[in-house]
């Protein structure tokens, strides 16, 4: 049989490679129409079939209104709208759910990282990299304070994590399939995602770039006003490192050893020497010492336990309100939970 030309054509338009750019966002209705133009004009240079999905966390602004019109408008604009806010990385992970792509580009929405870069990223993947991370090597608009706490915060993850995540380089990257295929069944509570997008291994590449400030509004992470960082910080530590429970262990047995070579050495200055060790002080300065000691293992002892605590009661990352030119989840194993 002969296939006609019409046939042939959309036989070729669907054995096209598939890319799916997943955005989590809130509150960025400054920013969305330019985001689009600059998305079309450099998704449609790729030749490739592409969709874009937008993961809506709980926004108080023109957001959903803005991106419902544009999935009016077209198909290939896919809107899934949270319940109530629960955080940028869950809603990350709940776009990878929904996302159908042979590759996976998900990045912020406030066009600090340029969406002209993922013709780069895309060159990557088809040379055959499973991941391609953005690596910022100017970042403008950002606070050095901000900076330096977050290349020390690193740097501490580093050195106790089991694994290397490399410094600048955030929630902007390629995936492909079988990488977003390992995320997703990991099925993690509470996900450090840049740590679990290095553990899952494959072939990684780095591409340099240098991070704009935003296009416009104020951030939504504020250096003093902000827990984000510092959760972020201690997901990552307790994710890949059992280092703080080893930690604990051994100061909790310095402090034995201490306070046993102190019982000798006052025993011994009194039987030998008639000292008399005034008791007030040093009993103060033991008990605060032990006391505090004591209260640190337990906390680091908590954040473990309430890491177990979490995933074990089943919660679902996301619970979705509505959605937009989506019928159900690609991916939905017998534990996800969306």
């Amino acid at each position: 049989m002969v296939m006609s030309l019409h046939e042939g054509a959309h036989s070729s338009l669907e054995n096209r490679q598939f890319l799916s750019v997943v955005f989590s966002l809130r509150n960025e209705e400054d920013v969305l129409h330019e985001l689009f133009s600059r998305l079309y004009k450099t998704l449609d240079s790729l030749g490739l079939r592409y969709e874009l999905i937008f993961v809506n966390d709980d926004s108080t602004d023109r957001t959903l209104e803005i991106l419902r019109e544009h999935a009016a408008r077209d198909e290939r604009v896919k809107v899934i709208n949270t319940s109530r806010r629960f955080g940028v990385i869950r809603c990350f992970l709940a776009g990878f759910r929904y996302a159908r792509g042979d590759a996976l580009v998900y990045m912020d929405a406030d066009l600090q990282d340029p969406p002209e870069l993922i013709h780069t990223l895309v060159e990557k993947w088809r040379e055959g990299a499973d991941v391609v991370h953005t690596t910022r090597t100017k970042r403008h608009g950002e606070h050095p304070v901000k900076m330096w706490l977050t290349r020390k915060a690193y740097q501490i993850i580093n050195f106790v994590a089991d694994i290397e995540i490399p410094v600048n380089t955030g929630n902007f990257k390629l995936l492909s399939r079988r990488v977003v295929d390992q995320i997703l069944a990991i099925d993690e509570q509470d996900p450090f995602l840049r740590g679990l997008v290095i553990w899952v291994g494959f072939k990684q590449v780095y591409v340099q770039y240098e991070r704009q400030a935003r296009h416009s509004g104020t951030t939504h992470y504020p250096l003093l006003r902000s827990a984000n960082p510092t959760r972020s910080f201690v997901t990552g530590v307790i994710s890949f490192s059992s280092a703080p429970l080893y930690f604990a262990l051994v100061m909790g047995l310095l402090v034995s050893m201490g306070s046993f070579f102190y019982l000798i050495y006052v025993v011994a200055t009194r039987m030998l020497f008639g000292w008399h060790q005034p008791g007030w002080p040093a009993m103060m300065v033991t008990m605060l010492f032990l006391g505090g000691t004591i209260l640190f293992t337990i906390g680091v002892l908590g954040l473990y336990v309430g890491k177990i605590y979490n995933h074990i009661k089943g919660r679902p990352l996301v619970v979705i309100e509505s959605t937009v030119n989506v019928e159900h989840p690609v991916h939905l194993e017998p534990r996800s939970r969306l």
